[in-house]
């Protein structure tokens, strides 16, 4: 098999003595043939120069031969986090480029995206509002300039009807149990200091306004048959040149949950969960310092992460002082100019093994779906995001990001348990138990070269190799 090395030795003769002769070297054949055994594993595979693309391979792994490779040993009785999901921001732009698709065309791809015989994608972030992948800047109760409606009586979500919710109907269709995360990354103008959709924050005489128009948004997904599973406080808190965007201090938060949108979602029976910070890895203080304040804390289910600054184990600082909360990462980016092979062995490395063995829930890149323009993006939005899809009118590209979350969509379904299996700098992995009873784990060859490794999987070990740079999901079915 080409993905796996199969050790057979064979035998020389140094030398041999004819008569007192010394002869030339010989090859001995054995009458009896090699036989090589292989397990009921199965195998998906990934290599960084694209020769295989999330290809499938079916019990086509060897056992376990004895050998001195590196072993992965996984541990069923050590259980860490429940998987929520894995998948991608349903930007705007991402719901426009899949609502002008053929309904044939966008019908295969949302089934390939979001059903279990596709990719099994299990969870989305949507924005709540524009985000900077829209077309435009919107909120859900723009005014003229000068005029409030601290009532909120001109709210409306009419621009998501006309492609975010027809598209999330269509994905709910097919997998209604997907859960959606909403993230906004302003509030209506008019309720911040700078009046502009750029930057400002929030006045507090409108924090009580603001706890309102969550609740609204998340009712009127409601009569939509939308369940928004959770929200974010602020997209990215600290960085305040986007558009939109909005700056909001920890203290902010916690003074925002606990004294108007925590008590008006438990007034309001709402079940949505409440995330905080939403930003990197090397500000761990925010979240804590609003876990800190007791009566913010109580409504809080967690904290939500990106990468764009810090390092993933810290992550596992924020778990072990407040092991209660729980994590989510939210939001990488893929660069139209970078490369495959680096984006591969980063993102695998870093968010799929990284963020889930320092507890994370959720896996989500950013965003699901542009055009070969990059097409659209606000004024300031973001130039060069490669979309886990290029979609030109019925044209579909896959690109890096699909890969990466395919690796675990498919196989880690929510409701899996990650379980304990050893690290090591040349083979990152990490592996769960699923709802169905099977072991899954998943490998990067972090080297340069192709390199062979032993994964000990109860009493189903195997021996098995990857290319320099390649990456592997495993599955065992006990």
């Amino acid at each position: 098999m080409r993905f796996f090395t199969i050790i057979i030795l064979t035998y020389f003769i140094a030398s041999c003595t004819n008569n007192g002769t010394n002869v030339e070297k010989e090859e001995v054949i054995s009458d009896v043939p090699a036989v090589t055994t292989f397990s009921n594993v199965d195998l998906y595979l990934t290599n960084a120069d694209k020769s295989e693309l999330f290809q499938f391979y079916e019990k086509s792994i060897p056992n376990f031969s004895a050998n001195i490779n590196f072993s992965i040993n996984v541990n069923p009785n050590i259980s860490y986090q429940e998987v929520d999901g894995f998948g991608f921001s349903l930007t705007g732009g991402s719901a426009l480029h899949l609502n002008n698709m053929s309904s044939s065309e966008r019908s295969k791809i949302l089934n390939d995206l979001f059903s279990e015989n596709g990719i099994g994608v299990s969870y989305l972030r949507v924005s709540i509002g524009a985000s900077d992948l829209d077309a435009e800047v919107f909120s859900y109760n723009d005014l003229q300039p000068g005029e409030t409606d601290v009532n909120l009586n001109q709210f409306s979500i009419n621009k998501d009807k006309e492609n975010l919710i027809p598209i999330l109907k269509e994905i709910l269709a097919i997998n209604p149990a997907i859960k959606i995360m909403g993230s906004p990354w302003s509030p209506p103008i008019w309720m911040k200091d700078n009046n502009n959709s750029i930057g400002g924050s929030l006045k507090p005489e409108y924090y009580e306004t603001y706890a309102n128009y969550f609740v609204k948004y998340i009712k009127a997904y409601q009569l939509e048959g939308i369940s928004v599973d959770a929200i974010t406080i602020q997209n990215e808190p600290h960085h305040d040149g986007n558009n939109p965007s909005m700056y909001m201090e920890a203290k902010e938060q916690a003074e925002f949950i606990k004294n108007n949108l925590g008590p008006k979602f438990a007034s309001e029976k709402i079940e949505t969960k409440i995330i905080v910070w939403d930003h990197n890895a090397d500000n761990t203080s925010y979240p804590i310092s609003i876990y800190n304040d007791a009566e913010a804390n109580k409504y809080i289910d967690g904290a939500a992460f990106h990468l764009y600054a810090g390092d993933i184990n810290s992550l596992s600082n924020v778990h072990n002082t407040y092991p209660d909360k729980n994590l989510y990462f939210t939001e990488q980016w893929v660069g139209v100019n970078s490369k495959f092979a680096e984006n591969l062995r980063w993102h695998t490395r870093e968010l799929i093994v990284g963020a889930t063995r320092n507890w994370c829930k959720t896996v989500l890149e950013w965003n699901l779906a542009s055009n070969s323009r990059l097409e659209p993006h606000t004024p300031g939005g973001c130039t060069e995001c490669l979309g886990a899809l290029t979609i030109d009118g019925n044209n579909v590209i896959k690109n890096d990001a699909y890969y990466i979350i395919a690796h675990a969509s498919k196989l880690v379904r929510p409701g899996s348990i990650r379980i304990g299996s050893n690290y090591s700098n040349d083979f990152p992995n990490v592996a769960f138990k699923t709802p169905n009873n099977e072991i899954i784990v998943i490998v990067l060859n972090n080297t340069s070269i192709d390199k062979s490794f032993n994964i000990n999987v109860l009493d189903q070990p195997i021996t098995t190799s990857l290319k320099a740079g390649a990456v592997a999901t495993y599955v065992w079915k006990l």
